[in-house]
């Protein structure tokens, strides 16, 4: 056991959870790879759980943090504060949403707890809908919507909380159906739900499930709801903690795979968005949104040097069209990873979009999850200089490749070959 690992289980929780047999320190960063504490460099397939969205310890970010460090770093949302208002003005350009009111916080999970507090204040009722297997962020409140019982610790809630079918497109009752009908079946089973319960505030979706395994429904089923939602006057928020800022190429957002009926109500966001900076935040209707009739404020959220590195990141990502490189290369990265798994008998789904890309592995000849073989492919492409994430219901056996957005053919084409050769060492 080396000396940080032995200091760190004396003084942290024991449910705070480490990647590897021997976990890593990683001391810095430049592009695509990043280095440990011995020296080993490693080509980043993670980006700190989706959060390093354009590159390590990228110039333009760099500098706007130092140039604002030297300014000020942080007053409280008691005050005036310019770069929140800049950031705001282009988070609701971007948004999709009309006559959009910003509101931003340190996380996912604060943004996911936000949106429940707006739409069960709006709604004046605390019954939500959520997805089965879904995830949507460690507090108390997030947890009570979670639908994956690997990241739910506890049943306690403020919320009651409904799950429906829908985010799970290959597993489940409904696997066998054909697009449109498995959309018919899903829309069937919200209206059955509806039926049985008081009126909801909420639905709340990740267009794309990220803890679950980057899983998702056919484009459109979100749309689908959306016109049974509308019946009740329930409301849509759309979690873009992980889907959101083009990293499924396609889209800008998830939520516009599922555009036919209208933008959500609410969306939530995080992430990528700071490029490693702790950035989360709420877009809503400014009715949603001012429905809040108690003083409130954010301490840490949309402090200066957050807000400063988010406009950097937000303009280098627009200005490089790492939408349109997410697209181009994430498409030839899955299409890589179908031609190096094709025939291995563990692999039984290679799914995602743009640079959201997972392996689903069972153990061969089942359909059983195989969370042993998903731990030895991440501990042997670590040895050859290469880092992926896992997760996945049904037991942790998907292994989650979010590369940051500017990665090139050729570091696709690295990672792919460091992959089948953990896969084939693995099967």
């Amino acid at each position: 056991m080396n000396d940080l690992y032995a200091r760190h289980r004396g003084v942290m929780p024991d449910w705070l959870a480490l990647y590897y047999d021997d976990p890593m320190e990683i001391t810095h960063g430049e592009g695509r790879h990043v280095w440990d504490a011995q020296g080993n460099r490693y080509l980043d397939f993670f980006g700190g759980i989706l959060t390093t969205m354009t590159a390590h310890a990228l110039p333009e970010v760099t500098k706007a943090v130092t140039e604002q460090a030297g300014r000020i770093i942080h007053s409280s949302t008691l005050y005036l504060n310019r770069p929140m208002v800049e950031l705001a003005e282009r988070v609701a350009m971007v948004s999709g949403i009309p006559d959009a009111r910003v509101f931003f916080t340190t996380s996912g999970t604060e943004a996911n707890d936000t949106a429940m507090l707006l739409a069960t204040t709006y709604r004046q009722g605390n019954t939500v809908v959520a997805m089965r297997n879904s995830y949507h962020g460690r507090s108390f409140g997030a947890v009570g919507i979670t639908g994956n019982r690997t990241w739910s610790p506890t049943s306690l809630s403020p919320l009651q909380t409904l799950y429906v079918h829908g985010g799970v497109r290959t597993r489940g009752p409904y696997a066998d159906l054909d697009d449109r009908a498995f959309i018919d079946a899903c829309v069937a089973d919200l209206r059955d739900l509806l039926g049985q319960t008081r009126p909801p505030a909420a639905l709340i979706a990740e267009p794309i499930q990220g803890v679950g395994g980057f899983t998702s429904p056919p484009d459109g089923l979100y749309a689908a709801f959306r016109e049974v939602l509308d019946e009740h006057g329930i409301l849509w928020i759309s979690d873009e903690v992980q889907t959101g800022w083009g990293r499924t190429g396609e889209h800008f957002w998830g939520w516009q795979a599922h555009d036919q009926s209208g933008p959500p109500d609410i969306v939530t966001f995080a992430k990528g968005i700071g490029n490693g900076m702790s950035i989360g935040g709420v877009i809503a209707r400014a009715e949603i949104m001012n429905c809040i009739d108690a003083n409130s404020i954010s301490t840490f959220g949309g402090t200066q040097i957050t807000m400063a590195a988010g406009l950097a990141n937000l303009a280098y990502h627009l200005e490089h069209d790492l939408q349109g490189n997410a697209r181009r290369v994430g498409g030839l990265l899955i299409e890589l990873l179908r031609g190096v798994t094709a025939g291995l008998p563990g692999v039984r789904e290679v799914r995602g979009r743009g640079l959201m890309i997972g392996i689903e592995l069972v153990k061969p000849g089942t359909d059983e999850a195989d969370p042993a073989a998903a731990a030895a492919v991440l501990e042997t492409a670590r040895r050859n200089g290469l880092l992926i994430g896992k997760g996945g219901g049904h037991n942790t056996s998907v292994l989650r490749i979010a590369p940051p957005l500017t990665l090139t053919v050729a570091e696709a084409e690295e990672g792919a070959a460091i992959l089948e050769n953990a896969l084939g060492s693995t099967y």
